[in-house]
């Protein structure tokens, strides 16, 4: 086992998927611009992140890189979100900041298409939108994504299918079908596997799991009474990495079972202890959620010619943002995940 985690992270090094070193603390901002504070602008602006699902570690982690953005700028910058992932309950929230009239809206979109006329509605009364996970999003001034999607998902398959020695049943899983960014995901991820791993099977369409760790581990339980032989799991929305790692422990699955995946160290750090998961991938979100804050702040400011690839958010993995998409030039992506084993998870606290 020993052995197949040393290739699984040496696989990840390899797989062309930035390498950046993910604070565990506060979010490094020495090489920030200074310009970007309530004194320098000349104004205090009131931004709202909004997320998916509130009180998970993934966006408890997020809300530190808010907090963090308020206190170094002085701007009046808070993070809030629905306790379950609703996508009305999300909408909800952004009616009532729309009442409140603040100036910007950072978004984590639950649903994609839930929320595109709430958004619109925003921005025809002047706020600002930024969004994140959502690249397919119509209604923002900018969207600023951590990584391109589909590589990201393609690396999961590469350890993944490494792990399983290029062969056997698997299946895949988002928070909601209507995720773009997760569906991204595990397109990249099926679009390697049949590259790379043909004799690799996925058994069902992908898991629909809300978010929610139990529901993971239901839905998992219930393809592995079908599918016995089941091999592989490659996890969309960070809960998985528990769901899965659970299942796997209680079924004394280790080194039968495999699983790739979106995770935090804070939610699967036992069970990639114990070798019931051999790897999660994820980028900073406290580091996201400071991004978002100073693009909505540089558009505020009405800065947005600089909002282009090329720039420099001063924060690791957003140093030199890509455009892609020459039609989209409002989408832009980062270079910001890192990959997690047994053998590294010590480098993180969250």
């Amino acid at each position: 086992m020993r052995k197949l985690l040393s290739t699984l992270l040496t696989v990840a090094a390899l797989a062309g998927g930035p390498a950046f070193a993910a604070q565990s603390g506060p979010v490094d901002t020495s090489a920030v611009r200074k310009d970007i504070t309530a004194t320098a602008a000349g104004k205090k602006f009131t931004i709202a992140t909004v997320v998916k699902v509130d009180g998970i570690a993934w966006f408890d982690r997020m809300r530190d890189g808010v907090k963090q953005f308020a206190a170094d700028t002085a701007h009046d910058t808070w993070m809030v979100g629905p306790s379950q992932a609703d996508a009305a309950a999300q909408v909800e929230i952004v009616e009532n900041l729309i009442a409140q009239g603040v100036d910007a809206i950072c978004i984590v979109p639950f649903s994609v298409e839930a929320v595109e006329p709430v958004l619109k509605k925003a921005r025809d009364r002047g706020i600002v939108v930024i969004a994140h996970e959502a690249s397919n999003i119509k209604n923002a001034d900018f969207v600023l994504e951590a990584f391109d999607n589909k590589a990201y998902g393609a690396n999961l398959m590469q350890v993944l299918g490494k792990a399983m020695g290029g062969e056997g049943k698997y299946v895949t899983t988002v928070g909601s079908l209507t995720s773009k960014s997760q569906n991204e995901w595990i397109d990249g991820a099926v679009d390697y596997q049949k590259a790379h791993f043909p004799k690799m099977q996925e058994v069902t369409k992908r898991l629909e799991t809300y978010d929610d760790a139990n529901t993971d581990y239901t839905k998992l339980k219930e393809v592995l009474t079908t599918y016995p032989d089941l091999k592989g799991i490659v996890g969309g929305p960070m809960p998985t990495s528990a769901g899965a790692g659970r299942l796997i422990a209680e079924r004394n699955l280790n080194g039968k079972l495999f699983f790739s995946g979106t995770g935090l160290v804070s939610v699967a750090g036992q069970y990639l202890k114990n070798d019931n998961i051999q790897y999660i991938q994820f980028w900073d979100p406290a580091v996201a959620g400071y991004a978002m804050n100073i693009v909505a702040v540089l558009a505020l400011e009405k800065k947005t010619q600089e909002i282009k690839a090329g720039l420099n958010l001063g924060l690791a993995g957003y140093t030199d943002l890509k455009a892609p998409e020459a039609q989209r030039p409002n989408l832009l992506y980062g270079a910001g995940w890192v990959g997690v084993t047994k053998e590294n998870m010590g480098q993180y606290n969250f």
